[in-house]
């Protein structure tokens, strides 16, 4: 696991709480902020999988 897959979870499940921390009391500029901050986690995540898949296929190859 890298650096980014940690970072991106993290940044995920932040943004989650913040969601659904939004939805509860009715603020939708919570709720709208702590989406996009749960998506550009799961766009960091998805970064550091594939820096893995990388780099696990050039392991493989030696």
């Amino acid at each position: 696991m890298n650096k980014d897959q940690v970072k991106g979870r993290v940044e995920e499940a932040k943004g989650k709480a913040k969601e659904v921390a939004g939805r509860i009391v009715g603020n939708p500029d919570l709720e709208n902020r702590g989406t996009i901050q749960k998506v550009g986690g799961e766009v960091q995540k998805s970064y550091g999988d594939l820096k893995e898949d990388v780099k696990d296929t050039m392991n493989k190859q030696r």
